[in-house]
């Protein structure tokens, strides 16, 4: 499965680490379990163009007002939102995976609510700061169901 990722403080990096880290343990153990394969973006990627269905992980960095009625000003993950423009990547993309803190409140995951937004792909899926066991084995199987679902309906729109 392949993901695209930016990460600003190593939150995001750590969770997918931890994500192809546990697919990996999974499919030493199963053959059918899926590797993840994941791509960072950041200021020196350059263009990619994403030619197969993937999913991307977004943390919330936003600057002014409460990011809800005033003041969403997306900083610092700008270069992913470009990189899902290109190309017209979004349409591969099956969704959106998001990371925050919930002392932000309504502000938790909001970065990836607003490019589910932008997108018109669902947000799979919120975790804290690095994420739990728990969310990575969760996160995993989200991509599994909804990455299948999407390839199906890719392949059909291939032919």
């Amino acid at each position: 499965m392949r993901i695209l990722f930016i990460s600003i403080e190593g939150n995001t990096r750590s969770f997918v680490r931890k994500l192809a880290a546990y697919a990996q343990e999974e499919h030493k153990q199963d053959k059918n379990v899926r590797l993840i394969e994941a791509t960072e973006v950041s200021d020196a990627s350059g263009e990619l163009e994403m030619k197969e269905p993937f999913a991307t992980f977004v943390p919330t960095y936003l600057s002014g007002g409460n990011g809800i009625h005033n003041g969403y000003t997306e900083i610092m993950t700008e270069e992913l939102r470009l990189t899902l423009e290109d190309d017209d990547n979004y349409k591969k993309c099956y969704g959106v995976v998001g990371s925050g803190n919930k002392n932000f409140n309504a502000q938790y995951g909001l970065t990836a609510k607003h490019y589910a937004s932008k997108f018109s792909f669902p947000l799979l899926d919120l975790y804290e700061l690095r994420g739990t066991t728990a969310d990575v084995e969760r996160v995993y199987k989200k991509l599994v169901v909804y990455q299948t679902e999407f390839e199906k309906k890719f392949a059909t729109l291939k032919d």
